[in-house]
């Protein structure tokens, strides 16, 4: 039976890594560097669990009441590390910050339980490297929002014993997360390596004047992006056979982008500060009234799209 949850880490990610353990009734101890900021963490984790769906006795609940049954503190002054089937970090993406938390997680938490990373850029070997108890640290890569997306990739690092990965795969089964397991410390992990190689080809296009990005993005949504809603790139071609796909690949391996660096279009956009909607302007210009518009669509169509996940 599955314990409770240590997050460490204060932001978005922190809230809503907590919030999908709240939502299946696992308790959270949100661990900052104050307990203010720990305390707002959790009052948003508990808003976005409530947003997708609490399960349970909780269902019905107040918030009051669903806060006392979680935690937080400040991590250095955290004592009973024992209470916990899971650690997770979540604090900002840098290297040096986070080896400072592992190394201070290597010597109070119990060497039986598995600690993962939420990074999405640094190696675990890295952040991992030189601790005694690397054997039991991993990557577990969220994607945002984190409440909604299935997803969590589990990287193991040069060091990371498989019966620990093992768990963690298990335990976020337990909490209807889709983990995938991923037995090599590679740059991009799994998922971001296949998104980049769609990026890398979608801006050549763009780059060499063969499609606008609104046509990109209304031919991926409407062919090959609406199918693997219902299925992934792997079983789609099982069903429409690969020596199709082979037959094609003849012909398209070799024209496709192999470039190694942003092209220049996307490199003059960022050095004019247009870095898309944060900024009111990537590509296009947005207004504040298209940015909220789009965003809540977009809130929606993930909705739309768990649920399509869940057909069996």
């Amino acid at each position: 039976m599955m314990k409770s949850v240590a997050v460490i880490g204060t932001g978005i990610m922190g809230a809503g890594i907590a919030a999908g353990f709240i939502a299946q009734n696992i308790p959270v101890v949100i661990l900052g560097r104050s307990k203010d900021k720990a305390d707002a963490c959790l009052d948003k984790a508990i808003t976005l669990a409530k947003k997708i769906g609490m399960i349970g006795d909780n269902a019905n609940k107040e918030d009051g009441d669903i806060k006392k049954q979680q935690f937080i503190g400040v991590l250095e002054d955290w004592q009973d590390w024992n209470q916990f089937s899971w650690v997770i970090e979540t604090v900002a993406e840098n290297l040096d910050l986070k080896k400072a938390v592992f190394q201070y997680l290597d010597q109070v938490v119990p060497a039986d339980i598995p600690i993962g990373s939420n990074s999405s850029g640094f190696p675990i070997s890295k952040i991992a490297d030189g601790l005694k108890t690397a054997n039991r640290m991993m990557g577990a890569h969220y994607f945002m929002p984190a409440e909604v997306v299935p997803l969590v990739e589990i990287v193991m690092g040069q060091k990371t014993e498989l019966k620990y990965a093992e768990q963690a795969c298990e335990l976020y089964r337990a909490v209807e997360k889709k983990p995938v397991l991923v037995k090599k410390d590679i740059p991009g992990f799994l998922a971001n390596r296949i998104q980049h190689a769609l990026m890398r080809e979608a801006l050549s296009l763009v780059q060499e004047g063969i499609a606008t990005p609104a046509d990109i993005d209304d031919a991926v949504r409407y062919s090959f992006g609406f199918r693997y809603a219902a299925v992934g790139p792997m079983t789609q071609k099982e069903i429409s056979g690969w020596d199709g796909m082979a037959n094609a690949a003849k012909e398209i391996y070799p024209s496709l982008s192999n470039i190694t660096a942003l092209p220049p279009k996307v490199v003059q956009l960022m050095a004019d500060g247009k870095t898309g909607m944060k900024a009111g302007e990537g590509f296009r210009k947005w207004t504040p009234e298209e940015i909220k518009t789009v965003s809540d669509s977009y809130s929606r169509r993930l909705k739309a799209a768990f649920d399509v996940l869940n057909i069996e």
